[in-house]
């Protein structure tokens, strides 16, 4: 084993140990929405948490730095779905200061009025995306709305480039068959794939994650990038035509980066597309039937970023028809649910919302959801760095004495 394998499984069962401490001075209690485990019972103020989140930190925030009693969801009807709203009022009750939630949870005037009443005024989103916070409905009731940017980056990356490799060389199916008891023997058609080796890859949306995606993409496989967004990426631009000089000084062959004006343009010449847009009006149902048709036979389209951008009527329609062409999703349409017939399309591979799931990236999501409740509630103003490693990695003492981001600090009054 590495040192630096051996030091990530030391850090993890240093955490596990210290969750089992933590769990040892927790009690357990129940309200009208069911079974909740508190810590720190005494604390002064009330925060509740809509389900256990990884790691310990955020408790440490919540109990130690804030004071807060911290009540967590734990009752077994719910455990594994999402919570509903006439739970999480219940939850709320009386009195309630700060609520840490869910990005499958309904968060709009019912639950805002609900914490409202109860004398809360913040609620933190365990996401980076918010869409299912109306942030409207938050500033009318003068509530603080809390996300978690900057954490998310490079493990939403590496998911992505996992979905395009098992889509492009068929692992799925191929893993199946090997349990199944199916293989007898090397054939040569045995689950022929597809080659990404000097392909073209596309981009629909250049942001922090699109970019780290396509250098991994790029510089593992030499593609060519072509990306479509509203705005020009030259920091993305630069970072390939040096890596292209960079190929032709070694005697290989450069590499080439193009922005283009239209989505249709990405979709018509690339191999992999893969979708980083935001989720709103003008990005729901982005990828549809007629936009499908118009890529490559057998391309494939990969989206970790939020379920409506795709059609997934549509595109399951368009996996039973073309059998060459390969997806890989992480979201989807309807979560958790899936269109009719998804399921059964053995080329695409789908993951259930997996995209941050790496311990260092859901535990520090954690972490900056509770110093946004822990920093608020102490009236400390929003961070103005991107750089959030001082919250995850840095020493317990030395967090920054800001609110990590408060996407609507400038509406609220205090």
């Amino acid at each position: 084993m590495s040192a630096l394998l051996l030091a990530l499984a030391k850090k993890s069962l240093r955490s596990q140990t210290k969750l089992m401490s933590f769990q040892k001075t927790s009690v357990r209690a129940f309200s009208s929405a069911g079974s909740v485990e508190v810590f720190n019972p005494d604390g002064d103020k009330r925060v509740v948490v809509t389900k256990m989140l990884p790691g310990t930190r955020w408790l440490d925030v919540l109990t130690k730095q804030l004071g807060a009693r911290v009540e967590v969801y734990t009752d077994a009807k719910h455990a594994n779905t999402i919570v509903p709203n006439s739970a999480i009022i219940d939850l709320i009750g009386d009195k309630c200061d700060a609520v840490l939630g869910q990005l499958t949870e309904d968060w709009s005037a019912e639950t805002f009025g609900a914490l409202k009443n109860a004398g809360g005024v913040m609620y933190s989103n365990y996401a980076v995306g918010y869409n299912n916070v109306n942030v409207a409905d938050a500033n009318a009731a003068n509530i603080a709305v809390g996300n978690t940017p900057g954490v998310l980056t490079e493990t939403t990356a590496e998911i992505t480039a996992a979905l395009t490799l098992a889509a492009a060389r068929r692992v799925v199916e191929a893993d199946e068959f090997m349990r199944a008891g199916k293989y007898l023997g090397w054939l040569p058609d045995l689950f022929v794939g597809k080659l990404l080796q000097r392909g073209t890859l596309g981009l629909i949306g250049a942001g922090r994650i699109g970019s780290a995606y396509a250098k991994m993409m790029v510089e593992g496989h030499y593609m060519d990038l072509v990306y479509f967004d509203k705005f020009q990426n030259e920091k993305l631009e630069n970072y390939m035509k040096g890596y292209s000089d960079f190929l032709e000084s070694q005697g290989e062959k450069g590499i080439t980066c193009k922005r283009v004006d239209t989505v249709e343009e990405v979709l018509s010449v690339a191999d992999v597309v893969s979708l980083h847009p935001l989720l709103d009006k003008t990005t729901h149902h982005l990828i549809n039937s007629e936009r499908l048709a118009l890529m490559k036979e057998d391309a494939i389209l990969v989206n970790a970023a939020r379920g409506p951008v795709v059609d997934e009527v549509a595109l399951v329609s368009h996996l039973q028809a073309n059998p060459n062409f390969r997806c890989g999703l992480d979201v989807f349409e309807d979560e958790p649910d899936m269109k009719p017939g998804l399921a059964e399309c053995k080329n695409a591979v789908i993951v259930p919302h997996i995209a941050s799931a790496s311990m260092w990236t859901r535990g520090g999501m954690a972490t900056l959801a509770a110093c946004n409740i822990s920093s608020f509630l102490q009236g400390l103003p929003n961070y103005e760095s991107p750089d959030m490693t001082p919250y995850v990695d840095g020493p317990f003492e030395s967090m920054p004495k800001y609110c990590p981001s408060i996407v609507n600090m400038s509406e609220i009054q205090r």
